[in-house]
């Protein structure tokens, strides 16, 4: 799992996925017949149709699988004289979730989140109670580090432990580093496959939408994270760690194509990897605009269950990682209709 850690550890707001981009690049140019860069910035991989059970037509039938490289982020709206700075979010930052956190800059300025501790700050803190200290003096000194427009992202490390692993952006690089072990250990595919590396999920689903309007897929899945219902006094949810991949039901804009829905499920028995059905009630993923792009895509979901979602220590389960890989595989190898 150290090319999954490599990953999370890398810097790459929506916005500013250059360094990720590369990092995937280096790691599947040796899988795919060609790869190009959009003018959005996303990463596209083809691998065309090779098989015994291939079809030679006109326009084979083409399936879409992406995951997005960007995280959330915070970006510098205004230095104070005594040099810390303020900020807004770069997609869902949860203030009580950042506090006292380090972030770094792309320069490699690293920060700390502090609060106000005015009485009237309320509980939870809201953004415009938060500040950002880079042990500057003054604004001067603060501004020969950072300037205004700056992005950071968050400065954590991943770990593993008991076979989890805790990370930043988790969100969704571990969709990322799925496609990229898929494509590895890709031997035959039934279909043309292009493999998306997407830019600007966190703010629009922004890199899915041109993506998918240039490839015309017949099918899509998207790889991403969802929420689950097993901690302490939480929303309840039937999805958990460790209990396998989810596969995706419904989301707050995405209703997934019974099609593939069913397709997936059927993989999933055939391969004995346990799955579970996710219905997620607030959130989406790429699939809600891929879905709908010229005459209509079947699209689905593959989820990984992850606890504490926008925060700087995500979690997941590698059993469940190996399934999404396990299924992806079958959808390469045998397609979705």
């Amino acid at each position: 799992m150290e090319l999954a850690k490599k990953l999370c550890n890398a810097y790459g707001p929506s916005g500013r996925e250059d360094k990720i981009r590369k990092m995937i690049e280096s790691e599947i140019g040796n899988s795919c017949q060609r790869m190009e860069v959009d003018r959005l910035g996303n990463l596209i991989a083809y691998v065309p149709a090779k098989s015994k059970d291939s079809v030679k037509e006109e326009k084979n039938t083409r399936i879409m699988i992406c995951a997005h490289m960007d995280e959330i982020g915070l970006i510098v709206t205004y230095i104070d004289k005594k040099g810390f700075l303020r900020f807004t979010n770069i997609g869902g930052l949860l203030p009580e979730r950042i506090v006292n956190q380090r972030i770094i800059f792309e320069n490699g300025t690293i920060g700390c989140i502090g609060v106000e501790t005015k009485p009237e700050t309320p509980k939870p803190p809201r953004i415009d109670n938060l500040f950002i200290d880079i042990s500057a003096q003054d604004r001067k000194e603060a501004e020969d580090k950072v300037g205004i427009g700056d992005i950071a992202s968050f400065h954590q490390q991943a770990v593993i432990i008991n076979n989890r692993m805790t990370s930043k952006a988790l969100d969704d690089r571990i969709g990322c580093y799925c496609l990229i072990e898929t494509m590895k250990l890709l031997k035959e595919n039934k279909n043309d496959l292009y493999f998306v590396f997407t830019v600007q999920e966190e703010v629009g689903l922004r890199g899915a939408r041109t993506g998918a309007y240039g490839i015309a897929p017949d099918y899509a899945i998207a790889v991403d994270v969802t929420v689950t219902g097993d901690t302490p006094e939480c929303r309840k949810m039937d999805v958990g760690l460790g209990k396998g991949p989810a596969i995706k039901v419904k989301d707050a804009l995405f209703l997934a194509s019974p099609i593939v829905k069913n397709k997936l499920v059927a993989y999933a028995k055939e391969t004995d990897t346990a799955y579970q059905l996710e219905i997620l009630e607030r959130g989406t993923t790429d699939a809600a605009v891929v879905q709908i792009i010229k005459e209509g895509v079947l699209s689905g979901v593959l989820s990984i269950p992850t606890r504490y979602i926008h925060s700087t220590n995500e979690m997941c389960d590698l059993g469940d990682v190996e399934g999404i890989i396990k299924l992806l595989l079958s959808v390469c190898e045998k397609g979705l209709f």
